[in-house]
């Protein structure tokens, strides 16, 4: 993989992480409720499932997406299903204030699983990584580094952009001292999740 084209790749990857999904909408409301160090794992767990559905698509897996119809609706709609659980969950959680959200270091594993499963339950990225990884792949030359170079690039470009994202939810999380307020942004995120699921279980492989 040459300079221009790591770059070309490079650039991609920062438009897909600062698109809004639902890793963003994660990432943002559990900074806003928990802190950064929850929203880290969370992100963490989103990274995993990224290099899962890279994996995926490397041997081969990821053209049963493309193509079979069934398949992609099956796991569309069970991605869509946890996204909705989800919100509501949000939605219904106490507004607590963000000096009662300490939470012990055990339960940093509840929120890696949680990215995990958000990320992967999509199969939409799974299909957009098929359609955006070849063009950089060079056959010629040796794969194995080209893909480890993909892999980094997409991992670290988006834990800083959903860092960014946590960070700044996390600093507005501390003056959210209004049960009123934190309820608010609860239900908002809550909303944000059921919108994504919504669209998930709505969309098409092609949109």
């Amino acid at each position: 993989m040459t300079l221009a084209v790591w770059l070309g790749f490079l650039l991609a990857a920062i438009l897909i992480a600062v698109t809004p999904g639902p890793g963003a909408v994660l990432s943002m409301s559990t900074g806003i409720r928990h802190g950064y160090r929850a929203a880290f794992s969370a992100i963490l767990g989103l990274q995993l499932a990224l290099l899962i559905h890279l994996a995926i698509v490397t041997v081969g897996l990821g053209a049963l997406l493309t193509t079979s119809e069934a398949a992609f609706v099956v796991v569309k709609f069970i991605g869509a299903g946890y996204l909705v659980w989800l919100g509501i969950e949000r939605w219904r959680a106490p507004p607590l204030v963000p000096a009662e959200q300490v939470l012990p270091p055990r339960q940093s594993l509840g929120f890696f699983r949680q990215g995990l499963l958000v990320n992967l339950a999509n199969p939409k990225a799974i299909v957009f990584i098929c359609a955006l990884v070849p063009p950089f792949i060079d056959p010629a030359q040796v794969l194995a580094p080209q893909y480890l170079a993909i892999a980094a690039t997409l991992c670290l470009t988006d834990v800083l952009v959903m860092s960014a994202y946590a960070l700044a939810a996390a600093r507005l999380g501390h003056w959210l001292h209004d049960p009123r307020a934190v309820r608010l942004q609860n239900r908002a995120f809550g909303a944000l999740f059921v919108l994504a699921g919504t669209l998930l279980a709505t969309s098409s492989r092609g949109s």
